[in-house]
């Protein structure tokens, strides 16, 4: 059975609430609203086979293998894995330009991590079960009820389930899709999936830039050596300078330590030590220079530790700090107005949906960056305790979600009239 969305060709183009709301009482959508419902068993059973494959940052290629088998015993058209591992399907249309559905493959959780999943009624438990296995999940759901119901749409529709969102993973799965000019060129606009919840548009891309900065130094005993410039102490300076400075509430600007790691012994003088500093703030212009206000500190508290210790008559050698960036996620914003922001607030709007507008650091924020119609939403239900080993996921009101998110899709390609 063919369910088309269009019974004609309109005379003007219809606005945002008017072309959401004829899809919205097309009998093949509702007829997809009620599959989601019967359906969920599968959804929670594809949910938890992805989070027990592990999928740490640059360790997601079983994981890939995983969702292009699953694109394809979908129906999706053209499915492939590039040299990254990003997986890629069509659901067909006409034009060049595309509607892009993805979800990130990859958790913050590194090889080796016990990966306990289970399900208790409506509750999943298990790392990864809803950051990001809800999102995939609700991209394998679009991809089975187009074919199940045959919905037709305009434009084509590319399904991307990618890597590298996570940590160091530096959202590169996005990036290598909007750096290959034969897939950015063609993507008119993207919708996100990101974990669970259906009461969020993230249509601000929060700035982030992520350094690991080592101290190194001659080391020594700690009697006997005691004096020589020490690089934790360098380290614990510049750390209780960052911490002085005033950092602007609006836009909002934050920094944090998220781990120091350095010495072999507690009577030993470290030759080197390390520290990972992550940077974020709504405005690139300060994050520049609260980049600037880093560097700085650390030049000042190297060159005092090594006058502390030529002070003590210590002259066995100076420190030397070196600052590798390990992350750079560009900040932006959609523009007020945008088609993406005007078909969302639409959706919501016909289903009587309360959300709020946020700004967060995800795949987004790459084609945010590049000027692009982009936003990112949750795959439904509700979930909590992300990025720890207790995460979770309640399946009820999944629906809601994938509801929203089917309407947004097809309201984005157009009619296939």
């Amino acid at each position: 059975m063919v369910f088309p969305l269009s019974s004609g060709i309109p005379e003007v183009f219809p606005t945002a609430q008017q072309e959401v709301a004829r899809i919205a009482s097309q009998a093949g959508v509702k007829w997809a609203v009620e599959w989601f419902r019967r359906q969920e068993p599968q959804l929670a059973q594809w949910q938890m086979e992805l989070a027990r494959i592990p999928g740490p940052p640059f360790g997601e290629e079983e994981r890939s293998r995983w969702a292009e088998q699953r694109f394809r015993e979908l129906g999706l058209e053209d499915v492939h894995r590039d040299e990254l591992g990003n997986v890629f399907g069509r659901s067909e249309g006409f034009g060049q330009r595309c509607v892009a559905v993805s979800a990130h493959l990859d958790t913050v959780f590194p090889a080796g991590t016990k990966l306990e999943v289970k399900q208790q009624g409506s509750r999943l438990e298990g790392p990864g079960i809803s950051d990001n296995a809800a999102g995939v999940t609700a991209l394998l759901a679009m991809a089975a009820v187009m074919r199940e119901a045959e919905l037709q749409h305009g434009a084509p529709i590319l399904f991307i389930a990618n890597v590298g969102e996570e940590g160091e993973g530096d959202l590169r799965g996005m990036r290598h899709v909007f750096a290959t000019p034969r897939l950015s060129e063609s993507i008119a606009s993207s919708l996100v999936v990101d974990g669970a919840g259906s009461d969020t548009v993230i249509a601000q891309a929060l700035g982030s830039k992520r350094f690991e900065i080592e101290v190194r130094g001659p080391g020594g005993h700690s009697w006997s050596d005691y004096g020589v410039p020490h690089p934790v102490v360098a380290l614990a300076n510049a750390i209780q300078r960052l911490s002085q400075m005033a950092l602007p509430q609006s836009p909002k600007t934050t920094f944090n330590v998220g781990t120091i790691q350095g010495g072999t012994s507690v009577n030993s003088i470290p030759q080197s030590a390390t520290m990972r500093v992550d940077l974020r703030s709504a405005s690139a212009e300060e994050l520049d220079k609260l980049e600037g206000a880093l560097r700085v500190a650390m030049e000042h508290c190297v060159e005092e530790e090594d006058e502390r210790s030529e002070r003590l008559g210590k002259r066995g050698g100076k420190l030397s700090a070196e600052l590798r960036m390990i992350g750079d996620r560009p900040a932006g914003e959609v523009a007020e107005g945008a088609r993406i922001l005007q078909v969302m607030d639409a959706v919501d709007g016909h289903l009587g949906n309360v959300t709020r507008r946020q700004r967060a650091s995800t795949d987004a924020n790459i084609p945010i960056a590049l000027g692009r119609e982009a936003i990112t939403v949750g795959g439904g239900g509700t979930g909590g305790g992300a990025h720890t080993l207790q995460e979770w996921f309640d399946c009820r009101g999944r629906e809601l979600g994938l509801k929203r998110i089917l309407l947004a899709l097809l309201a984005l390609a157009g009619s296939a009239e």
